[in-house]
């Protein structure tokens, strides 16, 4: 598995891989699909020297991928970043996501970064059960209209 940059040329795979994950539930608020178009601009906001996004490719496949972003436009939360990740169904559970977690650990202080951030739903045990592997801590549990979340934090 490679870990890498992602390219304009990826964001299909990407938005498909984020698609599939809406009829779920479980890791996205998102209720209806995205097109490539409407995901451009966020796409084009990342920064591979600060908030990348990065793609897991097994073969010539697209497995996972792993964006940064801001986690609150405040300047002490500057070197703090909420990271998202999402895998393709047929790799799912094969450690695609432990992977991208743990790249994005090891190159949190090259990006200056000193934390990172995951929200994530409570019902979404696979990926609270990630990031707890990953000594996340849980930082906060919030409400909201019928949907719990789950903060977690890695200071």
């Amino acid at each position: 598995m490679i870990i890498r940059d992602a390219r304009a040329a990826y964001l299909p795979a990407i938005v498909e891989i984020y698609n599939a994950a809406i009829p779920t539930r479980l890791s996205t608020a998102q209720l209806e699909p995205v097109t490539i178009e409407e995901r451009q601009r966020w796409f084009d906001d990342h920064s591979p020297t600060h908030h990348p996004i990065w793609v897991a490719e097994a073969g010539r496949t697209i497995a996972g991928w792993l964006s940064f972003q801001s986690f609150i436009k405040r300047s002490a939360y500057a070197r703090t970043a909420e990271i998202s990740i999402y895998v393709n169904e047929p790799t799912r559970r094969r450690g695609v996501g432990h992977r991208l977690l743990a790249e994005a650990i090891r190159r949190s202080p090259s990006l200056t970064l000193t934390a990172l951030i995951g929200c994530i739903f409570a019902h979404n045990t696979p990926s609270l059960e990630l990031f707890a592997r990953a000594a996340f801590e849980r930082w906060g549990y919030c409400r909201a209209s019928r949907v719990s979340t789950e903060w977690n934090a890695i200071l």
